[in-house]
């Protein structure tokens, strides 16, 4: 198979080519004219979309999404590989049986290659080591709540009790970082008197919690040589903190999300829950910080966070028992596009190639190069077009990008070769693998 168009991204330019494809690999790509080829005329022709922050919740919270699901939006915006996070599945991915429980309910039910991070909770560093060896990429702790009982926060002392063991196996920690000590609840005042107050619930988790959180894990990160990545910044400060420690020689990288980067708080109405998240949208200014991050690369990379829930625990009208998570696996591409990349390399590179790289995959996903899987999206980054929740493939629509405009639309994706998403179908079901 040779797939062409005169806008390939490639690992150093953009332009025309043709890419080869046997048994699902990239064999060369050259600028062969073959009558053969599929030409996709300037459609671009991008590395498939790796989504490093994807919280599926099956098994245990099928409910809330699953792989069926969750794989069948991510074919329909791109995105070739997720990474699933730990927790919100029951049982959480903190054992190796956990992590078994978890294949089998994705073994044959998934449409786009699916890896898995384990967790860190408090007591579990007797089994870090098993589940390295049984393949997750990496790991994640919370040192804030998580939001379900079953994957509870670790302190300092949990955390120097799994560093070493993660610095020896040479495996990331991704850390929501938000210090408790920070964290307040609400106060009804005259100026926010009810839950309904967007106000009032970014004043109970402030910019000062990330900061702390994330000075706290660039200490461990130098004490212990382990590499720290901090998921969701959301704040200018934040931002600031990393790029110091960056250029202090600390193993940290970080990752932002497309809804920090296309919405400010000020755009956010009261009671409008579909736009809770953790840590909150913030103003402005830290958006446009954001977005300056990732060109100065203080950020590296985009992940979407995908956190779905069914509409009832959104709780519309309420911020403080609405469920906090904003799901936008179809919708990734877009987004960014819109809001904060200037060029093509710069999507692949944040969208692609960085979070292969982070989550141990950089020898096979995240590139268009002789020998790497061929994964790959057929976009039209001039097409405009609005958000229609009913269209939208996750399971639940209910979505703070609703009757947005967005430029930037998928037409195919291609996993190792196999077209999996046409122009608005799956053409393929359960081509997935688990990586």
């Amino acid at each position: 198979m040779i797939l062409r168009s005169t806008r390939v991204v490639l690992p150093d330019a953009v332009g025309p080519a043709s890419i080869h494809i046997a048994d699902g690999r990239i064999v060369r790509v050259d600028e062969d004219r073959s009558e053969r080829s599929i030409d996709v005329g300037d459609l671009v022709i991008s590395p498939g979309i790796v989504d490093t922050h994807v919280h599926v919740n099956e098994p245990g919270r099928t409910e809330w999404e699953g792989f069926d699901t969750a794989t069948r939006a991510a074919a329909a915006g791109g995105v070739t590989t997720i990474v699933d996070m730990p927790l919100n599945a029951v049982p959480a991915t903190t054992t190796v049986e956990a992590l078994e429980a978890k294949r089998r309910a994705a073994r044959g039910r998934v449409h786009v290659d699916v890896a898995f991070w384990g967790g860190v909770v408090p007591g579990n560093a007797g089994e870090l080591d098993a589940l390295v060896d049984a393949g997750v990429r990496g790991f994640k702790g919370f040192l804030a709540p998580s939001g379900v009982d079953e994957f509870p926060a670790v302190d300092e002392a949990d955390l120097r009790a799994a560093l070493p063991i993660l610095a020896r196996r040479d495996v990331p920690l991704l850390v929501h970082a938000e210090d408790p000590a920070c964290l307040t609840t609400f106060v009804s005042s005259a100026t926010h008197p009810t839950h309904q107050a967007y106000q009032a619930y970014l004043a109970t988790r402030p910019a000062q919690a990330e900061v702390a959180a994330i000075r706290l894990m660039i200490r461990l990160s130098r004490e212990f040589g382990v590499h720290v990545h901090i998921v969701h910044v959301a704040c200018a400060e934040g931002v600031d903190e990393i790029a110091r420690a960056k250029a202090d020689g600390v193993r940290i990288t970080a990752e932002t999300c497309p809804h920090y980067l296309t919405f400010a708080g000020g755009d956010v109405r009261d009671g409008a829950t579909e736009f809770k998240c953790a840590p909150p949208i913030r103003d402005a200014a830290d958006r446009d910080a954001l977005r300056r991050a990732l060109h100065s690369g203080a950020l590296d990379l985009v992940a979407t966070d995908h956190s779905p829930a069914p509409p009832s625990m959104k709780c519309a009208g309420d911020f403080m028992k609405a469920w906090g998570g904003i799901a936008s696996l179809e919708l990734s591409l877009a987004a960014v596009w819109s809001s904060a990349a200037t060029d093509v390399r710069q999507l692949a590179a944040w969208m692609s190639e960085a979070p292969a790289a982070l989550a141990g995959l950089a020898a096979r996903k995240g590139r268009i190069a002789a020998g790497f899987d061929a994964d790959l999206v057929v976009w039209d980054p001039d097409a405009e077009w609005t958000v229609d929740p009913s269209r939208l493939q996750q399971r639940h629509k209910l979505t703070p990008y609703a009757g947005r405009g967005l430029r930037g639309a998928v037409r195919a994706t291609y996993l190792r070769g196999e077209r999996v998403w046409d122009d608005g179908a799956l053409t393929r079901a359960a081509g997935g693998i688990l990586l």
